[in-house]
């Protein structure tokens, strides 16, 4: 049997500020979107005034709350007057895809209290909250307060615009808590009060264009306070006709005006990390002032009432500089603190950004693992392009070879998100990850409910997930079935059990399609809670060493154990479309099948398309 061992290295430095917190090898993550997670509060329901500034920048006379259980691609009937009307960039807003941003179900923080019991019962222990701070957007990214929770999360959304108003931004004393962040808080103390860590995300890479100190620029210019914040290229001239002004968006994108670096990096090609630091003292400074304020919202030194860390968005696109006084600041509030940074593309479609430079124990503690998951897609989906188990094992070890063992037992293993198709989507369709990755850039991707074959083979990868090095993360929804294409799409109300979905029938594109019924799978979240809670009672799985055992491309089997003091799994696949047998030696009880694998005395069968984890006895690592 072939054993190839996952080889370590040294860390660049062993001061504990450069370890990443004990906790986080042991997460099990789920991913909450929370306009589209619950509606608990109708009350706070948002309104066009609240939207204000959101893309594209005009909202219909007719504009309404849109319907949390309607067929997704149901067009709502203000989109109709959409038509003919021009985006902020000038360009003509005529697809499905550009008017689904005005849409608003209502989710609210008030919804993740109520549906706490849930999320403890899905046996997860770590939440990652897409943006909170308050926006105008459905998806938070374009930040008109980063010190606020967002006015329509919380139940006072007139009174919290009122406290805005009184407040000096750039003034950290002058910061009051308003109804949303107080229910925040609230949200904190409950998850903790359940074994639950929660971090937050923030872009400080960007700002919206509703943003406090850009407006300030907007309005006074070379003369705005604010002025060396962002990267103006050229100010207005007021004794001209023309407007001058001109500015850097993130990736040319005009609602998200960026903050100015030491040296401006062009990422159009790539991404290329690089050293530097943010320009502006006063911007770091107010960054330091927020993250200080949800590390320790009380400021007595004890940060337990708040947040556990931060997500860190385009984080690649951002200095090193920076990034190494945000890790210190950081710590110095709180030094149990998870940072994990999204470091994702270098060259879009093909070449992933090799984290190793962000984990070397002066920047972050993990990066959202991406790499991870592209490799999985490959190796457990029929229709991808293809790689053997070989290929698969060659590919984690390549992988696995610049990064320390401390930061890749804590990387954030992603299987789908708020930026991707949804896992099952992402596994039927015959594709490239993310490359035309809905029916808007492909009018032959598979939008529909994927057949059963397509949930078996998530079934297969989610055992992987959950038996491999890293900490697992769940989109919020995949747990449910749910499938999505890529953003919007992905980012569907979710399918709540109690809830009665119209079907879905509609194509965007006026097509053809399977008609789809809509309910919560309780099937695969039953696989779910098995593997998390699996997981959250194995310090094997958790924290254990890996060897790759069977690796054999002839037959479709892959296995590997995990193993930590004389305690020793063993995960196995067979990925054929035939019953394959392998040799289990030490073998002592089948804890887990996935399509009926058996054991008898040393042999494991597996039918085809299958996995099983088996414990074995006895176990040494020089066999």
């Amino acid at each position: 049997m072939k054993r190839i061992t996952i080889t370590t290295f040294i860390l660049a430095t062993s001061t504990a500020i450069a370890q990443p917190p004990e906790w986080a090898q042991d997460a099990i993550w789920y991913q909450i979107f929370v306009e589209r997670f619950y509606n608990g509060d109708h009350s706070n329901d948002p309104t066009p005034h609240d939207m204000d500034g959101t893309y594209p920048g005009t909202i219909p006379t007719d504009w309404q709350l849109s319907r949390w259980t309607s067929d997704w691609y149901q067009p709502d009937t203000y989109f109709k007057h959409l038509d003919n009307t021009k985006d902020f960039l000038g360009n003509p807003v005529n697809t499905f895809d550009q008017k689904t941003s005005l849409r608003r179900y209502g989710g609210d923080l008030q919804g993740v209290l109520e549906k706490m019991d849930y999320i403890q019962s899905l046996g997860v222990n770590a939440i990652y909250f897409n943006p909170l701070n308050d926006a105008p957007s459905l998806h938070k990214y374009d930040a008109r307060h980063w010190r606020h929770i967002d006015r329509n999360f919380g139940p006072d959304p007139i009174g919290d615009a009122k406290i805005f108003k009184e407040e000096d931004p750039a003034d950290a004393t002058s910061w009051q808590w308003t109804a949303a962040d107080k229910l925040f808080l609230k949200v904190i103390n409950e998850a903790h009060q359940r074994n639950i860590k929660v971090i937050l995300d923030y872009s400080f890479n960007h700002t919206g264009h509703t943003f406090w100190a850009w407006q300030d620029v907007l309005k006074n210019q070379q003369s705005s306070s604010y002025a060396d914040w962002y990267w103006v290229q050229q100010f207005d001239n007021p004794q001209t006709a023309t407007n001058e002004f001109s500015y850097r968006g993130w990736f040319g994108v005009f609602d998200l005006p960026e903050i100015r670096e030491t040296e401006y990096i062009d990422h159009a090609d790539r991404i290329v990390p690089a050293e530097g630091n943010i320009y502006s003292e006063a911007a770091k400074q107010h960054i330091f002032n927020v993250t200080s304020r949800w590390l320790d919202p009380n400021g007595d030194g004890d940060p337990s009432d708040g947040v556990d860390g931060f997500r860190l968005d385009v984080a690649a696109e951002v200095p090193f500089g920076f990034w190494r006084e945000y890790r210190q600041h950081v710590k110095s509030i709180n030094p149990d603190a998870y940072l994990v940074g999204e470091v994702w593309w270098e060259k879009w479609p093909d070449q992933l950004l090799d984290p190793a430079p962000f984990l070397q124990g002066d920047v972050f503690d993990a990066v959202m693992n991406y790499r991870w998951y592209r490799s999985a897609r490959r190796l457990f989906a029929r229709n991808t392009p293809y790689i053997t188990p070989s290929e698969f094992v060659k590919q984690l070890t390549q992988q696995d070879s610049t990064v320390d063992s401390v930061y890749r037992y804590a990387n954030m293993n992603m299987s789908a998100s708020h930026d991707t198709p949804r896992l099952v989507t992402s596994l039927a369709n015959n594709a490239k990850y993310k490359v035309d990755a809905k029916a808007l850039q492909d009018k032959h991707y598979i939008i529909h409910k994927p057949d059963d074959s397509v949930y078996a083979d998530a079934r297969l990868l989610l055992i992987h997930q959950f038996t491999y090095i890293g900490a697992p993360q769940i989109w919020a929804g995949d747990e449910m079935g749910m499938w999505g294409s890529d953003d919007p799409h992905t980012r569907k109300p979710l399918i709540w059990p109690e809830m009665q979905f119209d079907d879905e029938a509609r194509h965007p594109l006026d097509m053809k399609r399977p008609t789809s019924p809509v309910s919560f799978d309780h099937e695969l979240n039953k696989l779910y809670q098995q593997l998390a809670n699996f997981r959250r009672n194995s310090s094997v799985l958790r924290q254990g060493s890996l060897i790759w055992n069977e690796v054999n491309d002839d037959k479709g089997l892959l296995s590997y154990t995990r193993f930590i003091n004389n305690k020793t799994l063993l995960i196995a696949f067979n990925l054929s479309e035939q019953e394959q047998v392998i040799e289990a030696a030490n073998a002592a009880n089948l804890l887990l099948t996935e399509n009926d694998a058996t054991l008898i005395d040393t042999t494991l069968s597996l039918p085809a398309r299958s996995a099983a984890i088996v414990t074995l006895q006895d176990y040494s690592t020089k066999n």
